[in-house]
């Protein structure tokens, strides 16, 4: 689906890009609110050709399809996919490393979009939501759809270790516009703080599946930055 993205290392960045299965999706999700097809296949392209920007070693579409992956199992449980689908696909659109305000520059970028295809309002400003949430990762009991999409937006925390590694070398990448010090010290800070939380998945699934695993690698990677 796009050049040096098409593959992604190991099972999470080298396994097969589902080019198709991305666009089928989409344009399912676009025939349902009577979307416009024309105008709709050229916001997809647009959105791939950003994920494909050659610096995003990890929030490119890799990362979108294993969010897509891990959202599937988990689908008969959201009140609206419709927005947590397209969350997946805008949350990351705007990325800087360097920036602190990624998210709600991708939640404007959506707001700019998303009325174009005629979707509902409460769809469109449902996505917002979850897209800003991001920020802090933070979900009420309540907020089923919220968890949902958190969860699966760090799903790749609880791969097996060493899909996480490649993980890890993706973000360094990602981050190279900092030293190592100053990355391995703010990357630590970040680790050890959501280490803090009761817990890293909000739903029963990923929590049951992969909190354990997710612990291990993040415990494993601080004591890899010590070094």
């Amino acid at each position: 689906m796009c050049g040096h993205n098409y593959f992604r290392r190991s099972r999470v960045f080298m396994s097969y890009v589902d080019g198709l299965g991305l666009k089928l999706t989409w344009d399912a999700l676009l025939e349902q609110f009577s979307a416009d097809r024309k105008l709709g296949q050229k916001v997809l392209f647009n959105l791939v050709t950003t994920y494909c920007h050659p610096q995003r070693y990890y929030h490119n579409l890799g990362h979108i399809q294993l969010m897509m992956e891990t959202l599937d199992p988990m689908k008969y449980l959201a009140t609206d996919f419709s927005a947590i689908y397209l969350a997946t696909w805008f949350h990351d659109i705007i990325y800087d490393p360097t920036a602190s305000d990624n998210e709600e520059k991708s939640a404007e970028y959506a707001g700019e979009i998303l009325p174009k295809l005629n979707l509902p309002p409460s769809t469109i400003a449902a996505t917002q939501t979850l897209i800003l949430k991001t920020k802090h990762h933070e979900a009420a009991e309540d907020e089923q759809d919220l968890q949902i999409f958190l969860d699966a937006d760090w799903a790749i925390l609880g791969e097996e270790p060493s899909e996480y590694q490649f993980y890890t070398q993706a973000i360094r990448r990602e981050f190279v516009a900092f030293s190592e010090a100053d990355y391995r010290r703010g990357r630590t800070q970040f680790l050890e703080g959501i280490l803090q939380r009761d817990r890293l998945y909000f739903t029963p699934l990923m929590f049951e599946e992969r909190e354990a695993i997710a612990r291990r690698n993040l415990k494993q990677e601080i004591h890899t930055l010590s070094r």
